[in-house]
């Protein structure tokens, strides 16, 4: 299996293996790397599927792209990364709920966000990837992230050897629990500043670094290279395809479908990846009968899905759904290379960077619409879902989950399609606290620890110990930066 960045026009693009894909992140031209082929699974695979422990599942599927590493180390960086010590009893385990809605709980990692389930199996593939292409250079992992990539990326490197990390994110466009978490990160090779601006200004600075001749060259100078962490990186993004085929082999599992039978998958998402991570999940023959695209009040992707129109210009809004606020979907651009091929990608991303707008072609929008569908919730609808589901349920969810379960009730009210649904929940509720105790009509004390343990003791569930233990970590980083700061901040760390 070669990779290929979504941006090569050449009649003979330019191929990759995974190692050096999972190595550099981005390609030269700026574009992303994605496979040349999507594999597929038969009937055959998913009865081999169905039985297996999560481990096995990761192994398997991650071999059909990665097939330079083999089976075996797949295997042991699985075991490694899902260890019950890690994730508990079970990686991704699904919840059910009302009316045939299931909840994807991807949150029981080290940081208690979906990002872990991703970023405690990337850096073992680096280090492999490292080995693999004979690199001798450190490789600094350059990350901006809207609050959960963070603390991911920086608990999965923490101390990796050939690797240092530096996370950029917006100074107040994160919960206090993320800001804690990623201020208090441990690590000889960690390092966190916030950056005066939104989630797009960050994301746009670490790009500019990495498209950066000169800034490349004196990191070669200095004895390393830039990589990155975010989804944007081929080894961040394929190990999400891993959860969507193993919900759907535990609904066959546990009698709730039987194979064959297609589910909605819903994915509250600002970056775009890990829808798209369900999308390739498809392609790889996974029964999808409709993907529900859920966006916050910063619903450019809820646009673009009903019109074909990507307009990044609109009014940015912090929302209490911060992982979301983001209006430059970088993963959207892997989805419109697959579907409308690298020259119209190339061109509408020169747009997106001269314009702030494009319009897709007809043909690209109508194959867009046939498979996506997006819905948008602002805040007070967040926090009325939140309400709803606990009151219903008795299940507490934080905002980025209700964005999620509040798109499936207006995608089904509008459509009536009432098709078993899988809704990816990316976060302890704890996270969010504050959002979620006003949701349900409590009292905010001043301090944050305080809100935790009352949020607790009013639900009678447990404050997650990766967030509990923040209360005792001194802080170790404070430094706040302008975007074009950027740089300097990167040779400091």
């Amino acid at each position: 299996m070669k990779f290929k960045s979504t941006r090569d026009t050449s009649v003979n693009p330019t191929l990759v293996s995974a190692a050096y894909a999972i190595k550099t992140g981005l390609a030269p031209d700026g574009g992303l790397y994605i496979p040349e082929s999507v594999p597929a699974l038969t009937g055959a695979d998913f009865d081999a599927l169905i039985p297996m422990t999560y481990e096995e599942r990761a192994a398997k599927i991650l071999s059909l792209y990665l097939t330079d590493y083999t089976y075996d180390e797949l295997y042991a960086d699985a075991c490694a990364a899902y260890a019950p010590e890690k994730f508990g009893e079970y990686a991704a385990p699904l919840r059910a709920m009302s009316d045939g809605v299931y909840s994807l709980e991807l949150w029981h990692g080290p940081t208690c966000a979906f990002k872990d389930m991703a970023l405690q199996i990337m850096p073992r593939l680096l280090s492999r990837a490292l080995a693999k292409t004979g690199e001798k250079r450190t490789a600094h992992i350059l990350v901006a992230t809207s609050g959960d990539t963070g603390k991911a990326a920086l608990e999965g490197y923490k101390d990796v050897d050939g690797v240092k990390i530096s996370v950029f994110y917006p100074v107040d466009g994160v919960s206090m629990m993320q800001k804690r978490q990623m201020q208090t990160t441990g690590g000889n090779n960690t390092y966190v500043a916030a950056i005066r601006g939104n989630f797009d200004n960050a994301q746009t600075g670490v790009k500019e670094i990495f498209g950066s001749a000169d800034l490349a060259q004196k990191a070669d100078e200095a004895g390393f290279f830039f990589s990155s962490a975010n989804s944007i990186n081929w080894g961040r993004l394929v190990p999400q395809i891993v959860y969507y085929i193993s919900a759907y082999c535990d609904l066959v599992k546990s009698g709730d479908i039987a194979f064959g039978d297609r589910i909605n998958i819903c994915v509250p998402t600002g970056n775009f990846g890990n829808i798209f991570a369900a999308y390739l999940a498809y392609e790889m023959g996974l029964p999808v009968n409709r993907f529900i695209c859920a966006s916050n009040q910063n619903d450019v992707l809820t646009q673009f899905m009903e019109t074909g129109v990507y307009d990044r210009r609109r009014e940015f809004h912090k929302t209490i759904s911060p992982s979301m606020d983001i209006l430059i979907s970088s993963n959207l651009e892997r989805l419109l290379s697959v579907l409308g091929g690298a020259e119209v990608t190339r061109d509408l991303m020169a747009q997106l960077k001269t314009d702030g707008i494009y319009q897709a072609p007809t043909g690209l929008t109508a194959k867009v619409k046939a498979l996506f569908s997006g819905y948008s919730l602002n805040d007070c609808e967040t926090k009325a879902e939140i309400a709803s589901v606990y009151e219903k349920d008795g299940y507490l969810i934080d905002p980025h989950t209700a964005v999620a379960t509040g798109a499936v009730k207006k995608y089904r009210a509008q459509t009536g399609d009432m098709t078993k649904t899988v809704t990816a929940s990316t976060a302890s509720p704890y996270k969010f606290a504050p959002a979620v105790a006003e949701a349900l009509g409590m009292a905010e004390p001043d301090d944050i620890f305080d809100l935790l343990d009352q949020l607790a003791q009013k639900t009678g569930t447990s404050v997650p110990a990766p967030l509990a233990e923040t209360r005792t970590l001194p802080v170790r980083f404070n430094d706040v930066y302008d975007p074009d700061e950027m740089p300097e901040a990167v040779f400091k760390a």
